[in-house]
């Protein structure tokens, strides 16, 4: 029966790793793609043409502490007045609503074309709201703004110029972080998206790969989101579903991490949990939804490979929950078969697993031209959050793949103050009791290890005890607020 169980240990710790290890090498093959020529650069509008007509959209629901900067930052973008209209996609049930519409009207009477559009039913939330006002949008252009983003005034003059070619759909632009130093886990946050956008897109983009609108700070062209069938809210990241099903349809897509547009990271492990929760569900759904068709497509294998393995990148955290629950029990199982000679084993892995997330995230850190000091403080945070999540988002992946249908919540926003009003003091956020618990079990398993002489184990034990607890442990609690924005 021991025997029978240790060959049972081994065999799903073997099985685990050889699932997550390609998407540690996934990350090298990225950050080679980023290194090459971008295919196409921001092209130059003729001299004698007129200024496009473009609309801003801004989906909002309860935002009454970001809204007036949100909406301030819209009107403030340098377009010629005659030619840009400024949507509020407002589904608030709050004072938002009231500081909108007063905000909007003391612009209009400046002379610029901004609209409170309140919806009292919020279906498709977010998505609902984005093909409302699409309706009602009178621009070539689309531009798309969530609630804690602040443009810089220049941002249509920097972004129009990629869309002179007429193939290109969508352009993104990169996003930087209002509140990077307040903790590390708003540290680790901003170096995760740093290497999302300097290695991760950049590296699909230049690899001629699909890359993905981000939901924010992106400019569409208006006919390539009808063309791709429009928003539709049967995912949690319409952002993900569109830009797939436009590009499926033969636009192109353009990356401008050269341009900024600063935001607001969530500052409590339950707000940022609020976030991931939601992209790791949708984004097993967009799988779901869209890999067949993709995968029968005519494209290129590169390109149904590399969509393959962005689309299904979310599995990786229950495989990751799985592997540190096997870690320890997997090493006492290879003692009580007589393999000890076998114990650097968990040291070459643990080097296989992380080397390249810190060779990733390091070069994204040097790209953005931090000091080695703080470089090596947020690689050791990215890869601690990295593994903490991975107990909190096992449950959403795997919600994603059953179907459930749940609805789409906001994730909150500070506007500067301590916490969201919608952050209950005092309260833990779901998942809490998970995560302290899963710290508990590797604090366990790490003194098993060492008793038992596994000493091969204490690196991934160590990783994952401090990834759950300081998520567990960390401060401020998680909302619940269902609506149409970020």
């Amino acid at each position: 029966m021991i025997e029978a169980l240790s060959w049972t240990a081994v065999s799903l710790y073997a099985l685990v790793l050889a699932l997550l290890l390609p998407f540690a090498g996934h990350r090298l093959a990225l950050l080679l793609l980023s290194r090459r020529e971008a295919p196409v650069g921001p092209g130059a509008a003729a001299a004698d043409a007129s200024p496009p007509r473009v609309t801003v959209q801004l989906p909002v629901f309860n935002e009454k502490h970001v809204i007036e900067r949100l909406i301030d930052a819209a009107c403030r973008l340098s377009h010629p007045g005659g030619q840009l209209q400024i949507q509020v996609l407002d589904d608030s049930t709050d004072e938002t609503t009231t500081l909108a519409r007063r905000r909007a009207l003391a612009w209009r009477r400046r002379g610029v074309d901004v609209e409170v559009l309140h919806r009292t039913d919020r279906t498709g939330y977010k998505a609902g709201a984005l093909a409302a006002g699409l309706e009602a949008a009178t621009g070539e252009y689309v531009l798309i703004l969530d609630a804690d983003f602040v443009p810089p005034p220049t941002l249509l003059e920097e972004l129009l110029p990629s869309m002179s070619d007429p193939g290109v759909g969508m352009v993104q632009a990169r996003w930087d972080h209002l509140n990077e130093g307040g903790s590390w886990l708003t540290r680790a946050q901003g170096l995760l998206l740093d290497g999302h956008f300097l290695l991760e897109q950049r590296g699909r983009f230049r690899g001629r790969r699909f890359f993905n609108f981000n939901g924010t700070a992106g400019l569409w062209r208006r006919q390539a989101l009808i063309d791709a069938g429009g928003w539709q809210s049967d995912t949690l990241t319409e952002d993900l579903d569109v830009s797939y099903r436009a590009q499926m349809a033969g636009w192109r897509f353009v990356l401008r991490d050269d341009v900024g547009v600063p935001a607001e990271l969530p500052s409590t492990p339950g707000s940022l949990l609020v976030q991931q929760r939601r992209w790791a569900q949708g984004g097993v759904q967009t799988a779901r939804k869209l890999l067949p068709r993709l995968l029968r497509g005519g494209f290129r294998p590169a390109v149904k490979f590399e969509a393959f393995v962005h689309l299904c990148g979310h599995l990786a955290h229950p495989l990751t929950f799985a592997l540190s629950v096997l870690i320890v029990p997997s090493a006492l199982a290879r003692q009580a078969l007589g393999m000890d000679r076998l114990w650097w084993i968990d040291l070459a892995l643990f080097a296989a697993a992380t080397v390249p997330f810190i060779v990733f995230y390091w070069t994204a850190a040097r790209r953005r031209s931090r000091d080695r000091g703080s470089t090596v403080k947020g690689v050791a945070g990215t890869l601690a959050l990295g593994a903490g999540l991975s107990v909190l988002l096992s449950r959403a992946v795997l919600r994603g793949l059953g179907r459930f249908r749940d609805p789409f919540e906001r994730t909150p926003k500070a506007g500067g103050a301590r916490r969201s009003s919608y952050e209950a003091a005092g309260e833990g956020f779901p998942g809490r009791g998970l995560a302290v618990g899963a710290g508990v079990f590797m604090v366990v398993a790490g003194v098993a290890a060492v008793a038992g002489g596994q000493w091969g184990s204490l690196p991934f034990v160590a990783l994952f005890a401090t990834g759950y607890l300081a998520l567990g442990l960390g401060n401020g609690p998680g909302p619940r607020a269902v609506g149409a924005g970020s």
